[in-house]
Order: C-alpha cells, then structure tokens, then sequence
C-alpha cells in the first residue's frame, strides 16, 4: 500500500461491493438554537459562553424551563446530542442559589458517573464557586466518604451503591436526604428487564427515606430513543412525567451500510462467517488508522473477533492499541481501555453493547455492528459512537445468518423505517420485591397499611414476620435479622449468585481477573471448557461450586468451546388463555417451572467453525420459575402431515419466534427462550412456548401472548421471503424432513 487512505477512499472501494445491500446516507443536521434563559444566572451563562457555548440548543432551553416550573422531566434525544447541559444547568443554578440544596445523580455504571464528574468539574471550575461535586462508588477512598455524606453538593453513584450503601446507612447521610432537591436518572432506557425491576424498588426506597427527612425532590430522567419514555420514566420513578423529545442538535452526515456476506454453500443456503467479513472490513479501517469500534452480541464473540483481529493485524498493532471491551472485566482494565480510547493510544476496540452507553471514548469515526443488535434502540445507541468529529461517520451493520438478520437485509426500508420498542420492567415480580421489601424494613420499620410503590405490602410483612425475617409490634414491622438484606441483593440479577475467574496460571501468583452470573458459570466455566479473556485463551480446571470460584490457566490452543442445556418446561398455573385466528390456534400465559441441566460441550475450530470433539458436563440441574406464553396447535394436524414432518416445522417455528420476538419487546435474545413441544403435558397439543429466562419473570412473554398474531404474521414473512427449499439458517434452520416442515410450516402460517 501506498501512503494512507482516507474514509473516502474506503468508502469509493466499498461502493463496487456487490455484498452492500443498502446504503443509506443520512444527511448533516444543522442544530437549532435557543437564546439562553433569561431567568438563567448571569454566572452561569459567562461560565458557558467561557467554554464556548454561545446559546442553548432547543431541548435543552425546554428543558430548563419544564424544570424551572417544577415539573418530573423525561428526556429523550439522540446520543452526543448534549442531555448532560439539560441537567446540569438546572442543578448548579440550584446550587447557586441554595447552597444548602442537594442533588443525586445516578448512572448505570459507574465509568459513566466517572465521566460525568469530569463534565461538571469542568463547569464548576468555569464558574469559579465553592460548589462540591464528588462521585460515591466503590472506588470512592474511605478518607473523604464523610467529606461527601455531610458537605457533598452533587453525589454521583450507581444504582448498586446506592441501594447497598447509601440508603441502608441513611442516617449518614442526613444532609442529603433533607436538602435532596434534585434526582438525576441517565441512560433511563438502560434500566429495563430485572435490572430495570430492581432498580424502579430502589427508586421506590429512595423516595421513602426522602419522605421520611421531608424533602421531595424532582426527578430528571434521560433517554436514548424508546418507544414508551414516559411510561416507562413513570414506572420506574412513579412519578407523572413531562416528556421532551425534540430534539435540536446538530450531526454529521452518516453513511450507513448493511453488508449481506455471500452465500457459500448454494445447496443449504449457507452464508460467510459474519465474523469474518468483520475482521475483513475492520482490518481496512485499522491499518489506514482510522479508529474503529466492533459490536459484538456475547461476550465470546467479542473475544473471537478480538483474536482474529489481533492475528491479522499482529505486525501493525500491538495488543494494546486492539482490546477488547464488556462486563466481567475488572474496573482498572475498563478504564485503562477508555482513557486509551479517548488519547487514540488504543486505535480499535470490540465490545459488547457496554459501550452503548455514553461515555466518552473519544472521536471514533467507524462503527461495524456484527449482526442486529436485536432492537433500533441498540442500533442507534451503538451507531452514534461514531460521527462526533466534523468529518463523515460509517457505520456497517454486517448480516449474519439468522432469520431476523436476514429479513433486515431483505428489508431496508423497514429497518429504516422502524420505530423503536417499548422498555419493559416488572417492579412487582414477586422474587424482585421480596427483596426489596427487606432491604426497606431495614432501612426504616414498616407501618401497617403503608403502601411500597404504590402497593399494599401488609400481606408480605405477614409472611416475612412468619419467616423469622421481621418482627411486629405497635402496629409496625422491624428488621430482626442479623445479617445485613442489601448485601445479599444484586440488582443484574433475579437470582443471587456471581461466581469469580480465578487465574492459577503462576501458582505462586493466582488473581481474579473477571466474574460471571452463576448461569453464565454453569454454561460456560464447566471443567474442560475454553474461556477467552481479551483474546488470551484459559483452560478451566475446576469450577467450585460452594465457594462460588472457577479456577482457569493460559492455554494456547486453537479452538473453543460451546455447551448444549437439555431442558423440561412445565405450566404450573395458566393466567390467561385465548383462541385466535378463527379459533384455529390457541395462545396462553402463565407460571412455568423450567429445569434445565447442562450436557455435553463441543469443541469448536477458530478458523473453520468445525466441530473437532466434544465432552461431558457434569454438573446439577438448574431450576427456575418463570413466566411464559405458548401457541397450541391442534392434534390433528400430526396425522394430516406425519409426526416427524410436524415436530420440524415447530422446530422451525420455534427458530423463527426466537429471531422475531425482540421485534416486539426490547430484549436481547438471551432474555428469552423458546421450547418446541410436540406433546405439551398440560393440554397434550403440540405448543411452542416462550419464556422468560429470569426468575419470576420480567413481563417479556406477557407482552408476546398480547402480540401472538402479530409476531406469527412476522414468522411467515421470514419463512416466505427465503429462497432456500429444505430449511437453512435464515429460516427455519436444519431440521428433520427439512423440505417437508418447510411447506408445512409455510401452509400453516399462511392458513391461518
């Protein structure tokens, strides 16, 4: 190669691509302005001109004025679009004012509340006054904990400090609960499923301690684009909110590009590895240095592309200018990451979607999606991380082989034309709020007939009293046991349980160096399995079931692994039931118990995805109750098509829900499951059921048995507009009587 190419450069070469399947240009936004509040303190205004703001973009002028009179205030625009001025201007103008006055600031990580402290450090500075604004998490040194329990102005957390360290120990922290005027909640579209269910308890905790000191403090809230922000700004806050939602930013123009990889294997319908066309395209970027960010939907692809990238690009970058970037790394390496990224030490970075969120990681120009993201939320989120330079942003969604992927590519139009879903928590799932009740009695005692939430919990205490868990008397319940409820509480998770990766390779020198759920664990740290860490490769030799710890050393080996779940559902109660399509079909709701026992693993070549072994699993079954929704077929049909034909087609259906339900909920296609039954146990039809894989559920599979027909309608799409004859990847996947089940399934769809 000759000298460096440019952006365009690339762009021009991509352009004869015949895999390009759309490329969409989205026009340079001019921003649309607002002269400053005239009620704006003067201070503030020469601090902003200072740092050259000249004037307020127009959501952030209505938004200082819905919060001026007082109102609860929902923000939704799009990422670098300046939500940060829409609260910050309010809270220091408060401050100002009243320097007794507090504020609470919360963000779902605590790199984003990092973040965050330096933006409005950098304000503070400008406006040369007294004002103390100070992170609380747990990197915060004990020296000046105290320092910012009595004297801090602006505290900014997490939602896990809060609920396991400030509210239980209150009393510590009087002056912010009496003087609280203000309740910052960024990235609102973040809290939803069980994290979103714990955290709206949280909020509910919160506001009881606030009652209880006499404050009542506003709530400001922001959003990237959902399609329920008010509802759901409601739900989590229980507060009546006022939504903005025009937004007056400006953006660069934004080339975006679904890239459709070849189909290989004509016969089956088999396309290129996604991941390797991901490799392909990144590679351009990075060696003409240009920085670049990979999506990647789990944790093990991020680590896969993260290899295949730093094999290829072995004689331009070293492995730390390419890293890699998702949960279960330990805090010190995520920030190392994001200092490197905003320098442009660290020129690429493939991440899970912990990098949607807004923290600053500099002035990337690329952005490659491996695969839809699963909803246009993601999308827009991920793709806007990318583009805050002058220059032009690309951003290339690559298409894997999976029905929904390759009904996106199919359809552009639809895919750009789509609104973005609803966010849905369940506060009220039983597990959920049990939980929490504790953790509140602990904090303060109970009163008969008090309502949580909105919610009488006489009935809870009752039971909780019977557990020995809190005692009555004078007409209150009190916190009787020993141990410490918020402790015992992760809000990631319905079920307690985190399991740390401990590194064994230098004996004398063993150190954690990530942790994982404990189904994540029994997936994935089974004795014998491969687990990838910033693409260094570990072999677990042990999993401790008791003391929560999986032992791994450095290998170097050139495969991976990937476990099979044997699963058995059961209904245990049916909530709602319904007969649809002309009384032809027959949809459900209700409790189910799932058990669910981890099997054999294969092991599976880097370079050709082949299948080179395999190994048993030897661990105990896993139990959880949930919630799910089913579609029941009738009996006949079996011996009208022949059983075998039958159970492919359900198989394919069950394909095909699994790729189109995050149509429907915001969720990622690990927060569902679907089982095909050809003899469900409690009404002995065939049935395909989905659920949801959380304790107690999360309201995902309520939300499908309302959308049943509407998501069976986006099936038959899918199978209708794929080319192939006996089932491939992008419909109904390899099954039994392939040709067969396909027609069948497409009759019945069709039929309806």
């Amino acid at each position: 190669m000759i000298g460096r190419q440019s952006v365009s450069d690339l762009l021009n070469q991509l352009k004869s691509d015949p895999n390009i399947v759309h490329w969409q240009t989205i026009p340079k936004r001019e921003a649309r302005y607002a002269p400053f509040p005239q009620s704006l303190d003067e201070r503030l205004k020469d601090a902003l001109v200072r740092r050259g703001i000249q004037s307020l973009y127009t959501h952030q002028a209505e938004a200082y004025e819905a919060v001026s009179e007082g109102k609860d205030v929902v923000l939704v625009t799009p990422t670098a679009s300046g939500k940060t001025l829409c609260y910050n201007l309010p809270v220091l103008e408060a401050m100002i004012e009243h320097p007794e006055g507090r504020a609470l600031y919360f963000f779902p990580t605590k790199a984003l509340a990092q973040d965050q402290m330096n933006e409005m450090a950098e304000l503070i500075n400008e406006l040369g006054l007294p004002i103390k604004s100070h992170t609380y998490d747990g990197d915060t040194a004990g020296s000046i904990r105290q320092t910012i329990r009595q004297s801090g102005q602006v505290v900014m957390t997490n939602p896990d400090m809060l609920h396991a360290s400030i509210l239980p120990h209150h009393t510590k922290w009087v002056s912010l609960f009496e003087n609280l005027q203000f309740v910052i909640i960024d990235e609102l579209h973040t809290y939803r499923g069980v994290f979103g269910s714990h955290v709206a308890n949280v909020i509910r905790r919160l506001k009881r301690i606030c009652h209880y000191y006499g404050s009542h403090p506003q709530f400001i809230c922001t959003s990237a684009t959902i399609a329920n922000p008010r509802e759901h700004a409601e739900a989590l806050t229980g507060r009546r909110m006022f939504l903005i939602d025009r937004n007056g930013a400006p953006s660069v123009r934004k080339h975006f590009l679904i890239y459709n990889p070849p189909v290989t294997n004509k016969q089956l319908n088999v396309r290129e590895n996604e991941s390797y066309v991901v490799t392909r395209l990144a590679t351009n970027f990075l060696k003409n240095k240009i920085q670049t960010i990979v999506f990647a939907k789990s944790r093990l692809k991020v680590e896969l592309l993260v290899s295949h990238l730093q094999k290829l690009n072995s004689g331009r970058h070293d492995r730390a200018t390419l890293c890699a970037y998702r949960g279960g790394y330990l805090p010190l390496e995520r920030r190392r990451i994001e200092r490197g990224l905003r320098s442009g030490d660290i020129m690429g970075v493939v991440s899970t979607n912990a990098l949607e969120l807004g923290v600053d990681i500099g002035q990337l120009q690329v952005c490659i999606l491996t695969g839809y993201p699963g909803n246009m939320a993601s999308v827009w989120q991920q793709a806007g991380r990318a583009g805050r330079r002058q220059d032009d942003a690309v951003i290339i969604m690559v298409t894997s082989s999976n029905p929904l992927d390759q009904y996106m590519a199919d359809h552009a139009d639809y895919f750009f034309s789509r609104k973005p879903e609803d966010v849905r928590i369940n506060p009220d799932n039983i597990m959920i709020l049990m939980e929490h009740i504790k953790c509140s009695a602990y904090e303060l005692p109970f009163k008969r007939g008090e309502l949580f939430g909105g919610e009488a919990v006489d009935e809870l205490c009752d039971y909780l009293t019977d557990e020995d868990v809190l005692h009555f008397q004078r007409e209150k319940w009190y916190w009787m046991s020993d141990g410490f409820p918020a402790n015992n509480v992760s809000l990631r998770s319905a079920a307690q349980d985190s399991f740390a990766i401990v590194d064994i390779t230098d004996q004398g020198h063993a150190k954690v160096i990530g942790e994982m759920d404990r189904f994540g664990a029994m997936t994935m740290l089974y004795e014998d399995a491969i687990y990838i860490h910033q693409g260094t490769q570990y072999h677990v030799d042990d999993l401790d079931l008791e003391e929560r710890k999986a032992y791994v050393r450095k290998v170097n080996v050139n495969y991976y692994t990937d476990s099979d779940l044997a699963v058995q559902l059961d209904v245990l109660a049916m909530d709602k039931h319904a007969d649809f399509d002309n009384d032809k079909l027959e949809k459900g709701y209700g409790d189910v118990s799932v058990r669910a026992l981890p099997t054999i693993f294969k092991k599976i070549r880097f370079e050709t995805y082949e299948n080179i072994g395999w190994g048993k699993i030897h661990l105990p079954e896993l139990e959880m109750h949930t919630n799910a929704a089913w579609i029941s077929f009738d009996p006949a049909l079996l011996d009208l098509y022949g059983k075998d034909v039958f159970q492919g087609a359900l198989v394919g259906l069950s394909h095909l829900l699994r790729h189109a339900a995050p149509l429907f909920v915001m969720c990622d296609q690990s927060d569902l499951s679907v089982i095909p039954k050809i003899k469900a146990p409690h009404n002995e039809k065939p049935t395909v059921f989905l659920y949801d894989k959380y304790p107690g559920g999360i309201g995902l599979s309520e939300k499908l048995y309302q959308e049943m027909p509407k998501l069976l309608d986006k099936a038959s799409e899918m199978v209708e507009n794929c080319a192939c004859e006996s089932g491939c990847p992008s419909c109904i996947g390899f099954v039994n009587e392939g040709k067969a089940a396909k027609l069948t399934l497409r009759r019945l769809l069709r039929e309806r």
